[in-house]
């Protein structure tokens, strides 16, 4: 599974940087390194949405409060 965060300055003001620490945090606590890949990415184009997080290709819109939902519903249940 790849799991790309928007790193752009729209992205950035809006918290991707602690989205991005929450999230390596989540995949290591669950031992998913080898099965989840998490990388970093300029502007996907869709800055309205907040902070962009694609799985898979899926764009999800995502907060720095919403991370460990997003993760559970997004990426644990579907790894």
């Amino acid at each position: 599974m790849k799991v790309t965060v928007c790193i752009g300055s729209s992205c950035h003001i809006k918290g991707s940087r602690q989205v991005v620490e929450q999230l390596q945090e989540l995949i290591a606590k669950e031992n998913l390194g080898d099965r989840v890949e998490l990388g970093g990415t300029f502007c996907m184009g869709k800055c309205q949405l907040g902070v962009c997080v694609t799985v898979d290709d899926v764009l999800h819109s995502v907060t720095p409060d919403s991370v460990v939902e997003f993760f559970e519903k997004e990426v644990k249940a579907k790894v």
